[in-house]
């Protein structure tokens, strides 16, 4: 029964965590525009940008603490600096109400090129799907930092750490299935969830984040206080 319910905190750990940072809802009407009312071109860029994220996701996941170590930085370093990161994004989103300042920029500078996508072919639309709309609106610089620190959790062991990526993989691809089943039906979501159960939603979520974010940043600190300098 422990290990069950180990393996259900380990499984919904990544969506719980990057799906606020992510925050599909907001993003989806920037999508919708993006497939300039077209319901096919909508399904096909959700599914593109879905894959393209959780390619990202994983990467980060598994690459990224590597990367770190490359230049010296120790696990315990990454799991502090990535909690102090994931609970400082939900400290901003349970206190204010603005998109970050990553997805504004992009959204001004990228508005002109989704508006010509209206007259452009549906894979032109697909070969576009990467930027800006998998990155950084979708997964961008907060998502690829959250990611990384929850790949620092991963165990190095060789058995341990194949179980652990496996159960990230599918933490990842239920994240994907998220964010394409936002975007897909991303028009209707928005209306029937209206402005105050979005923001209560999104609330909510960022709660547990900032829950999530002090844990690693916990864990690490342990790690710390266990290690020498």
């Amino acid at each position: 029964m422990d290990a069950l319910t180990s393996f259900i905190q380990s499984l919904f750990l990544v969506p719980l965590t990057l799906l606020p940072i992510i925050n599909p809802v907001g993003v989806a009407p920037i999508v919708i525009d993006a497939a300039g009312g077209d319901d096919r071109v909508l399904k096909r860029l959700s599914r593109q940008v879905a894959i393209n994220g959780w390619v990202v996701i994983m990467v980060s996941l598994l690459v990224g603490t590597y990367v770190l170590e490359l230049f010296g930085i120790s696990l315990p370093v990454v799991r502090v600096g990535g909690g102090l990161l994931v609970a400082y994004n939900a400290w901003i989103m349970l206190t204010r109400n603005e998109t970050n300042a990553v997805q504004t920029a992009v959204v001004q500078n990228a508005s002109g090129e989704l508006a010509e996508a209206h007259h452009l072919s549906e894979a032109e639309i697909v070969r576009r799907s990467f930027f800006p709309v998998t990155f950084p609106l979708t997964t961008g610089p907060g998502c690829i930092a959250a990611a990384i620190a929850l790949g620092a959790q991963i165990p190095r062991s060789p058995i341990p750490y194949v179980m652990g990526a496996g159960i990230a993989a599918i933490g990842a691809a239920f994240t994907a299935a998220v964010v394409y089943l936002v975007y897909r039906n991303g028009g209707r979501l928005l209306m029937r969830m209206g402005e105050v159960g979005t923001l209560v939603m999104m609330r909510l979520m960022a709660f547990v984040l900032l829950c999530i974010g002090i844990q690693i940043l916990w864990t690490g600190w342990a790690d710390l206080n266990r290690i020498p300098a």
